[in-house]
C-alpha cells in the first residue's frame, strides 16, 4: 500500500448543472496539478436547487448528466480517481437518488452509492429540511479499492450515523469519505468534532469535501473542507466557505498501525440492552 495525494474540493453550486460542471473543471484539473490522484468532490456538486418543480426539471438520468460526462472525460483525461461527492440523478422510477460516483483513472464508473439517511429536521433558527420529500433513500453500504486503498462511502448527514462508518471499516475501508453540505448552523455546532470523531473510532482517514457560502437558492452552507488522519489529527482544512481545494497524503499503512494501537475494531463485542421491559440484541460490531 503506497502513499498518494487525496483533493477536497470546495464548491457553491448554483442551480445550474452546466455552470457548475464548469467550476468541477477548473477545481479538479487544479487538484491534478497539484499532485492529488483521488479527488472528490462535495455533496449535491451537479446543482442545490430548493424549488420542488425547479429541481425535478433539471436532472436527469445519470447516462445524460452533464455533470457525471464531465466527471468521467476528466478521470480518464488526468489519469485519476474522481469521487463525485454527489448529485441528483433521476432514477427508473421516476424519482430521484441522492448518489454518489467514483470513476476511475480509465473513465469507468467504479463504484456508485445512494445516500441512506435523509436530512429531515427542523432547526431552531426556523430552517427546516425534508430531504425524503424530493429523494429516495438507498439501501447498502458500499467499499472500493482506490490506489491501494479501500474507500468507504457516505454523504452529509450520514455523519451523524456512526454504524455506517464502523460496518465500512469492517469490511476493510482504511479511507472514509464524508462529501457534505452542512448548513453552517450544524456546520458550526459539529462538523469538525463529528468528522474526527468518525476517524478515531475507525481508525481511518476521512476526507470531506464540502459547499460553502451563500447559494443561489437561499440556502448557506459552512465550507471547512477536511481532511483527518486516522489519529484524528486534520491535516488539511479549507478554513472558511470560498471555493477552494485542499490536498493532503494519504498512507494506509497509518491507518493499519492507529488499528494496531486501538484496536477497537477486533475487540468490539455483541450486547443486549435491557431497561424497558425488552432487550433487543445490538452488534458492538456491525449489523
Amino acid at each position: 500500500m503506497g502513499v498518494f495525494r487525496a483533493a477536497a474540493i470546495q464548491m457553491r453550486s448554483g442551480e445550474s448543472p452546466e455552470r457548475n460542471a464548469v467550476d468541477l473543471e477548473r477545481l479538479v484539473r487544479e487538484a491534478a496539478g497539484q499532485g492529488a490522484t483521488y479527488i472528490q468532490t462535495p455533496e449535491m456538486t451537479g446543482a442545490l436547487i430548493r424549488d420542488r418543480q425547479a429541481r425535478a426539471a433539471s436532472f436527469t438520468s445519470e447516462d445524460k448528466d452533464v455533470v457525471v460526462a464531465t466527471a468521467r472525460r476528466l478521470a480518464k483525461e488526468l489519469g485519476v480517481f474522481l469521487h463525485i461527492g454527489s448529485t441528483a440523478i433521476a432514477r427508473a422510477d421516476g424519482k430521484l437518488a441522492n448518489r454518489a460516483l467514483l470513476f476511475g483513472p480509465d473513465g469507468a464508473t467504479l463504484a456508485t452509492y445512494d445516500k441512506i439517511h435523509m436530512f429531515d429536521v427542523d432547526l431552531d433558527n426556523g430552517e427546516s429540511w425534508r430531504e425524503s420529500a424530493a429523494y429516495e433513500p438507498g439501501t447498502e453500504a458500499v467499499v472500493a479499492e482506490i490506489e491501494g486503498a479501500k474507500l468507504g462511502f457516505a454523504i452529509c448527514y450520514d455523519l451523524r450515523f456512526p454504524q455506517l462508518f464502523r460496518a465500512e471499516a469492517l469490511a476493510g475501508a482504511d479511507l472514509l469519505s464524508v462529501p457534505a453540505a452542512f448548513t453552517r448552523q450544524t456546520g458550526e455546532a459539529h462538523w469538525h468534532v463529528l468528522l474526527r470523531a468518525r476517524a478515531i473510532e475507525n481508525g481511518a482517514y476521512i476526507v470531506a469535501a464540502a459547499q460553502g457560502g451563500l447559494h443561489e437558492d437561499g440556502r448557506e452552507t459552512y465550507g471547512h473542507s477536511l481532511v483527518v488522519d486516522p489519529w484524528g489529527r486534520i491535516i488539511a482544512e479549507a478554513a472558511h466557505d470560498e471555493p477552494a481545494v485542499i490536498v493532503a497524503e494519504i498512507d494506509p499503512a497509518q491507518s493499519l498501525a492507529a488499528r494496531k494501537k486501538i484496536p477497537n475494531l477486533k475487540n468490539s463485542r455483541d450486547f443486549a440492552v435491557n431497561g424497558s421491559g425488552k432487550a433487543p440484541r445490538l452488534r458492538g460490531a456491525a449489523s
